[in-house]
């Protein structure tokens, strides 16, 4: 039986599963996501079930919703602060349509998500930054909300879990944003001083203002596996000491040889390392 001409063809990009685009030879639509690193098709359902981890180990990005729904025990997340939202204090012009864009993209209201719930049976105090917010950008509102994360583990004596992305400080609110660094810094001490647990996981990129601060002053720092991690670009620092740099500097795995990160956590295991972890601070807080 001739099947030529049976089956109508696609009369516009919806019907053939969203836009068609090309990378390295391969095409790809809306519905799937070419691995950077093996060029390697993946469905989105495929990524959902594998918490965005390709088959050859690429971390593709995660928002902050998705890594709460995975760390968080069932049930127990309780978000704070949720209607805080950044203003253009300084009348930066295009600020406005910038935040916008970043609520439509996100759909979220700022680059930072905060609350507590439990991990493996363990109370904590959580906070996920979200790259689809102007990348994460710290702002005065992400500088508040983390700072008010922090002194409410420090009241209620409960350890911190936090997950960085960022490009750094936010430029549209120049030295205000700045400022987050040594306020956000001066709760971690508080914290730590109280005795009390600080982790964080560095997720590709973590660099600027929040790699010179709060990202860095975890009592444990774990990486995902490939993330950028730094401060200037490795372009600006090759310029500046006029050195070409090895290709994975800044990466992770350099990092953790330079002993910048104490290890890498690959995305399914995250959530053992992290009880784990905790379970170790309990018991020595008891004895």
């Amino acid at each position: 039986m001739k099947l030529d001409g049976f089956f109508r063809k696609a009369l516009n990009e919806l019907e053939i599963g969203g836009r068609t685009k090309r990378v390295r030879g391969k095409e790809y639509t809306e519905l799937t996501r070419p691995c950077p690193k093996c060029t390697r098709l993946n469905s989105e359902m495929e990524l959902a079930e594998q918490l965005g981890v390709c088959t050859c180990g690429y971390h593709f990005r995660q928002n902050a919703r998705q890594r709460i729904a995975y760390l968080a025990d069932a049930g127990t997340f309780t978000e704070l602060d949720a209607e805080l939202e950044s203003k253009d204090l300084l009348e930066f012009p295009g600020y406005p349509e910038k935040l916008a864009s970043a609520k439509l993209a996100s759909s979220e209201k700022e680059a930072v998500i905060t609350g507590i719930c439990e991990i493996g049976g363990t109370k904590v105090c959580l906070f996920i930054m979200e790259p689809y917010f102007m990348m994460g950008s710290m702002g005065t509102i992400v500088g508040e909300k983390i700072t008010r994360l922090f002194e409410t583990a420090t009241r209620d004596g409960l350890p911190v879990i936090g997950y960085t992305v960022s490009g750094g400080a936010r430029m549209q609110e120049g030295i205000l944003s700045l400022m987050q660094m040594a306020k956000i810094s001066g709760a971690v001490g508080r914290h730590s001083a109280a005795g009390l647990f600080y982790t964080v996981v560095l997720t590709d990129p973590t660099t600027g203002g929040v790699t010179a601060s709060f990202a860095m002053e975890g009592d444990v720092i774990l990486a995902e596996p490939g993330a950028l991690i730094g401060f200037a670009g490795q372009r600006v620092i090759e310029q500046t000491i006029r050195k070409k740099l090895p290709g994975d500097f800044q990466r992770a795995e350099f990092l953790l040889d330079h002993g910048f990160v104490d290890a890498i956590a690959p995305r399914r295991e995250q959530k053992a390392q992290i009880t784990a972890l905790l379970g170790l601070h309990k018991r020595e807080v008891s004895a």
